[in-house]
């Protein structure tokens, strides 16, 4: 099988660069309108048809990131790896973009709204981006053993190793706000697509205080402890 050339990567890397810009110009415009004087938290009320619009553009990110991955490549494990590698690279230079429209974030361990869906992601800049480097890896490694192998498949412990790393990282992105809205929310009022008046303005007067990095450096023991083993299968088949 031949190997992806350079030119693939480079291929879809623009793709995810491209879609980086196109989300901190987003940013930027809701900045402007709401942080005229900088983003920081507690977050500011913004109006319920901008709200909306801001969680479906979300969600169309993704659709985006899942549809080139299905043009790139017919088998599943290889679409899986192109995906998280768009996203990783679209997820660093979401930050790099910002940076050089915004001045912002100040510092890598600045606190940042990361994501939407289901409930509110928050953590220091530097996290996803040490997270996007590890799936660029993954995928790297995943995509190389694929075209060495035809009958490459990711193992059942490779996998319970990524999906628990997964959720490790998971509930420490999203622990700090569930906890604080659990306070005086149950948690299906946290899943509401249309959330009460009450819940919104008890949500905007969260402020992220503190990040539970022991759990997320093990996440990424998982993750790369799941790629060693990957790059140790890979060299035994060929």
């Amino acid at each position: 099988m031949q190997k992806p050339s350079l030119l693939n990567y480079l291929t879809i890397a623009v793709f995810g660069i491209a879609m980086a810009y196109l989300e901190s110009a987003v940013v930027v415009y809701m900045r402007e309108i709401y942080y005229p004087e900088g983003f920081v938290f507690p977050l500011k009320m913004i109006e319920g048809r901008i709200a909306f619009t801001e969680i479906f553009r979300e969600a169309a990110t993704m659709v985006m990131l899942i549809t080139i991955a299905m043009i790139v490549s017919r088998r599943a494990i290889e679409r899986f790896a192109w995906f998280i590698y768009t996203f990783a690279i679209w997820d660093i230079f979401y930050s790099v973009f910002l940076y050089i429209l915004l001045g912002w974030p100040s510092s890598l361990l600045t606190w940042d709204i990361l994501f939407l869906i289901p409930v509110t992601w928050t953590g220091p800049v530097v996290a996803p981006v040490i997270n996007s480097i590890t799936m660029i890896l993954l995928a790297i490694v995943i995509i190389r053993n694929s075209k060495l192998n035809p009958d490459f498949k990711v193992r059942i412990m490779e996998w319970l190793l990524l999906l628990i790393g997964s959720g490790i990282v998971l509930y420490v992105y999203m622990e700090g706000y569930t906890r604080y809205m659990l306070k005086k929310f149950s948690p299906g009022d946290l899943l509401t697509i249309a959330p009460s008046k009450d819940m919104m303005e008890y949500a905007l007067n969260f402020i992220p205080s503190h990040f539970t990095w022991s759990l997320f450096i093990l996440a990424e023991i998982f993750f790369l402890y799941a790629i060693f083993l990957m790059i140790k299968n890979g060299k035994t088949k060929k």
